[in-house]
C-alpha cells in the first residue's frame, strides 16, 4: 500500500485527453472533479481514488462499480464513459450533470416537482432491485439533475449484488442510514428506508431523526401538503422495523403510483407533470 495523502489533481492539469477544471467533492477514498474532454469538447465528471486507498481490494471494487454499471441500463441510472488508468492513475469517467438533489433541496420544492423527484427516484432504485442489487448509499448528493431535468442516481461502489442470500457491508451514510443497515445487515429495505427518508424532508422541509419516532419532525404541514394515503406511505417507507416496510423499491413504487394519484387530485395537477418543475421554486 501507498502513501496515504491525498492527491489533488492541479487546475488546468492534463489527465490524458481529460483538462482538470476545478474538484466538485471528496468523498472516503475517491475524489471527483469537472474535467473537459479535449477531444469530444464536452465537460465530464471523473472520478479518482486517493492514491493511499489504491490497493488490490480497492480497484477490484472499482472493477465491480464498473462492471455493475455497464450491465444497468435505465435513464434513471447514471452511465460510465470509461475507465481506465491514465497516467498511472485509475479514473472513472462520467457524464456531468448541473446540480445535485442536495443543492436542489436548498430551496422549496412544490408539490409536483417533489411527485416528479420522487417518481424518478423510484425508477433508478425499482430498476437496480430487480436487478437484485442493493445500493447501500442513496442519499441526495447522489443524485444528480441534467439538462431537461432528469434525475439519475450514482454511486454504486459500495453497492452490493444478491446472490442466494443478500449481503452487505454495513456501509452507508449515517445521515440516511436505515437502523438494521448501521448493524451490518442492509437489504433491500434499507434502500426504501433512506428513499422515505429524502421524500419526508421534501414534504416537510425537516430531516427525520434516530430513533425515528413517528410522527416526525413538520408532520402538520405534510398532513396538509398531501393526503392521508400518502402520509401512510411515508410512515411505512421510514418505519425503523424492517419488515414494517415496503419489501422492495419496486413495491414501493406501486403504491407510490396509486397515492401519487391523490395528491395530484388535491392539488389539481395533471396526471402528467412535466419535467421542468425541478427547477421551479415552489409557491
Amino acid at each position: 500500500m501507498g502513501s496515504t495523502t491525498i492527491a489533488t489533481f492541479k487546475s488546468r492539469q492534463l489527465l490524458g485527453k481529460y483538462r482538470i477544471e476545478r474538484k466538485l467533492a471528496d468523498g472516503g477514498y475517491a475524489s471527483v472533479y469537472q474535467a473537459f474532454d479535449t477531444i469530444e469538447g464536452i465537460r465530464v465528471a471523473i472520478k479518482a481514488p486517493h492514491p493511499g486507498f489504491v490497493t488490490d481490494d480497492t480497484l477490484s471494487d472499482f472493477r465491480r462499480e464498473v462492471r455493475m454499471l455497464a450491465k444497468m441500463d435505465h435513464p434513471n441510472i447514471l452511465s460510465i464513459k470509461d475507465a481506465s488508468f491514465i497516467d498511472d492513475h485509475f479514473v472513472i469517467v462520467y457524464p456531468l450533470g448541473e446540480k445535485t438533489l442536495s443543492d436542489r433541496l436548498r430551496s422549496r420544492m412544490s408539490i409536483a416537482t417533489i411527485l416528479n423527484v420522487t417518481t424518478q427516484m423510484l425508477e433508478a432504485t425499482a430498476y437496480a432491485h430487480s436487478q437484485k442489487i442493493i445500493h447501500c448509499d442513496i442519499k441526495p448528493e447522489n443524485m444528480l439533475i441534467f439538462p431537461n431535468n432528469v434525475l439519475k442516481l450514482t454511486d454504486f461502489g459500495i453497492a452490493k449484488i444478491a446472490q442466494k442470500t443478500v449481503r452487505g457491508a454495513g456501509t452507508g451514510t449515517v445521515g440516511y442510514m436505515a437502523p438494521e443497515q448501521a448493524m451490518g445487515k442492509p437489504s433491500f429495505r434499507s434502500d426504501v428506508f433512506s428513499l422515505g427518508l429524502i421524500i419526508y424532508r421534501m414534504v416537510s422541509g425537516q430531516w427525520p431523526e434516530y430513533p425515528y419516532d413517528w410522527p416526525g419532525p413538520g408532520i402538520t404541514k405534510v398532513r396538509k401538503r398531501v393526503t392521508s394515503g400518502f402520509v401512510e406511505f411515508l410512515e411505512r417507507s421510514i418505519d425503523p422495523r424492517p419488515r414494517g416496510r415496503f419489501r422492495d423499491a419496486i413495491h414501493m413504487q406501486n403504491v407510490f403510483r396509486r397515492v401519487r394519484l391523490s395528491v395530484l387530485r388535491k392539488h389539481n395537477l395533471p396526471a402528467t407533470t412535466p419535467r421542468n418543475v425541478l427547477t421551479n421554486r415552489a409557491a
